[in-house]
């Protein structure tokens, strides 16, 4: 480590050291960032800022830490999301953009199917960190919000989310929609990003995911769609006659869990939806 180090020499060191042990060049900026309490525009006007030594120490292990595998949400503690910063550990998936665009297309439909905006009950499955029930809450203060996870840790960070926001949020631990079922209720707009990539497919994660995050949340059986199939035998018991199912699902899904959803609800709208990159991401559900 060198001192008296600028912000451009920094970042420059990082690049290189994060790009020779296959990793982000652009994870160095982010961590910089994160350390300056800076802007990017902050942080590109302050190139030739001399680093305090804490910060230069702090980055530097960072970078390191990073190079070793360890997410740069978990050295941070969080990752934006929908315009806000969401606390993340290794009990909660990261929040990826994907599911973004999954928030987006809800209240889209959600607005367009429900004009009213009265007593209307959603549930998100399988909350994790909270993202889902948290941002639909926010940006739909009228809806009656649940949220379940199985993991009683992943829903100690999302209370904590949830307290951060002031979002009023009933927070269910339990095995999808099985506390809902028991509690006869009955809800409108369901929601969840599910556990969907095959097992067989741990050989290619990145260990950056494998390492760090909870297969719990990541791995959805032989073929990635256990979970949509075990939904598909509980929603019924509690969607409304006129509701909103809403999916994302991993890449070339899209055909299968929408016939999962056809045999349930054979009468309702189903649309794949692509994300921004084309690819199909959110399979959604008008009945």
């Amino acid at each position: 480590m060198v001192q008296g180090q600028k912000v451009f020499e920094a970042l420059q060191w990082a690049s290189s050291f994060l790009v020779e042990h296959q990793r982000d060049a652009n994870a160095g900026e982010i961590l910089l960032r994160h350390y300056l309490q800076m802007s990017r525009s902050q942080l590109f006007a302050n190139q030739q800022l001399v680093l305090p030594e804490q910060v230069q120490k702090d980055f530097y292990k960072a970078v390191r830490m990073h190079a070793g595998g360890v997410p740069i949400q978990h050295i941070m503690g969080y990752e934006e999301f929908y315009g806000r910063e969401f606390i993340v550990n290794q009990d909660v998936l990261i929040p990826r953009p994907e599911t973004e665009e999954l928030i987006v297309e809800a209240i889209t439909r959600t607005k367009r199917m429900f004009p009213d905006q009265k007593d209307l009950k959603m549930v998100d499955i399988g909350t994790g960190s909270g993202i889902i029930a948290i941002t639909m809450k926010l940006e739909c203060p009228y809806l009656f919000t649940s949220a379940i996870d199985i993991s009683g840790s992943a829903l100690e960070i999302a209370k904590k989310n949830a307290a951060r926001y002031k979002a009023d949020i009933s927070f269910i631990q339990g095995d999808l929609l099985i506390p809902i079922i028991k509690a006869k209720e009955k809800v409108d707009i369901i929601l969840s990003n599910p556990p969907y990539i095959p097992n067989r497919d741990i050989e290619v994660l990145s260990d950056v995911v494998k390492d760090h995050e909870p297969h719990q949340a990541l791995f959805g059986g032989f073929d990635g769609l256990d979970y949509y199939r075990r939904l598909m035998e509980q929603i019924p018991e509690v969607i409304r006659e006129k509701a909103l199912i809403g999916f994302e699902i991993g890449m070339g899904q899209g055909e299968q869990v929408a016939e999962i959803l056809r045999k349930s609800f054979p009468q309702s709208v189903i649309e794949i939806v692509n994300d921004i990159n084309g690819k199909d991401r959110m399979v959604f559900c008008e009945i």
